[in-house]
């Protein structure tokens, strides 16, 4: 069998595994299988299809690896509008409890709502920036 051809079986082999685990680092590594399949190819010794493989497919995840830190991490998956759709909907406070809470009616359900840290409460319209069980987290608009 030819090396072109282990390269490719290995490199289908890793995209396999990485469709049944989720990641893709797998498919990444595999890039560099697909690479040392291409530099056998070429009639490369088999040194070069290591050292090809290995340089192409490390080579993507470290590069992988930068572009996912330099990204903003997503929010907390309470206060993140893409997990939970009342993140950022408008409701309205008529008056607040001495405890510093307040219940409103908002989907069709009645809704302890609390102030976002370090704000005084005040009635009027808030916007919901977090939602902790059934307690609505919000600002003043």
């Amino acid at each position: 069998m030819a090396n072109s051809t282990i390269w490719w079986l290995i490199a289908g082999a890793a995209i396999v595994l990485e469709l049944l685990s989720g990641t893709v680092y797998l498919l990444l590594l595999a890039t560099g299988f697909a690479a040392a399949a291409i530099a056998a190819h070429l009639g490369m010794g088999m040194v070069t299809q290591l050292v090809v493989a290995a340089v192409v497919g490390v080579g993507a995840v470290l590069v992988w690896y930068a572009v996912q830190r330099r990204r903003p991490a997503a929010p907390p998956t309470e206060a993140n509008r893409d997990v939970n759709m009342d993140i950022g909907e408008i409701i309205h406070v008529e008056a607040w409890s001495p405890d510093g809470t307040a219940t409103v009616r908002y989907r069709g359900a009645q809704w302890m709502v609390v102030q976002r840290a370090g704000r005084v409460p005040s009635a009027g319209e808030h916007r919901v920036v977090e939602v902790i069980g059934s307690r609505l987290v919000v600002e003043k608009t």
